[in-house]
């Protein structure tokens, strides 16, 4: 018994402070419970002891004001989310609109492509395609026209399109080539008249030179 009570004495009298080295979530959790759930004992036992009646009531009263702003905060949290909720569809409506103006403003596009070089371009059609001769003359004079515009917007230089034509390079412009078969013929035309034999089936294949140079940089 002696030997007993000395170890009991010695690990009492040697024993160390408890000093956790972790957080036990659990343990504090359950200290938690265990005090409301006295409190709650004691609320229950209010008739016979008036301090731990108070302590309940004070208790209950914690939790009411408690319950007050959850409440508060779940209810505002539903307002905001309907707000955004109002918020992105009136944005989707916007972006939905602005979706149509384009689409309208592209469908448009196709039915009267390039604007004013367009109704050129229909004109040249409509003379290359005509069965008058003379009118498959004047169907690349116009087109000639529209080629010296093109020119002149892409910055060449010069009095007329053949020195524009020539202030131009194969590297800036890699249908020069091309565009100086057409304009010798359109030459051709304008310096000899009637004397120039131009079969129809020519005429529309310069057209397609000169429609293939306006369709790369979408003059038309």
């Amino acid at each position: 018994m002696n030997n007993i009570g000395d170890a009991i004495n010695s690990t009492a009298q040697g024993s160390k402070p408890f000093t956790p080295t972790y957080l036990n979530l659990e343990y504090i959790f359950q200290k938690i419970l265990n005090f409301f759930h006295g409190a709650s004992s004691s609320s229950s036992g209010s008739i016979s002891t008036g301090g731990a009646g108070s302590f309940g009531f004070m208790l209950k009263v914690l939790l009411f004001i408690l319950a007050l702003f959850f409440i508060f905060v779940i209810a505002y949290c539903l307002v905001r989310i309907f707000e955004i909720r109002e918020k992105e569809k009136r944005h989707l409506a916007h972006e939905i609109a602005e979706y149509a103006e384009k689409q309208k403003e592209k469908n448009e596009h196709l039915v009267n492509p390039g604007g004013a070089m367009n109704q050129k371009w229909q004109s040249v059609l409509t003379h290359v395609f005509s069965e008058n001769e003379a009118d498959w003359k004047v169907a690349l004079i116009e087109a000639d026209v529209m080629l010296e515009e093109l020119i002149t917007e892409l910055g060449f230089k010069g009095e007329g399109l053949g020195e524009k034509l020539k202030s131009a390079d194969q590297e800036k412009f890699p249908q020069l080539t091309l565009a100086w078969e057409a304009h010798i013929i359109r030459n051709r035309i304008a310096h000899e008249g009637s004397d120039f034999e131009l079969t129809q089936r020519e005429a529309k294949r310069i057209v397609t030179i000169y429609e293939d140079i306006f369709r790369t940089y979408g003059f038309i």
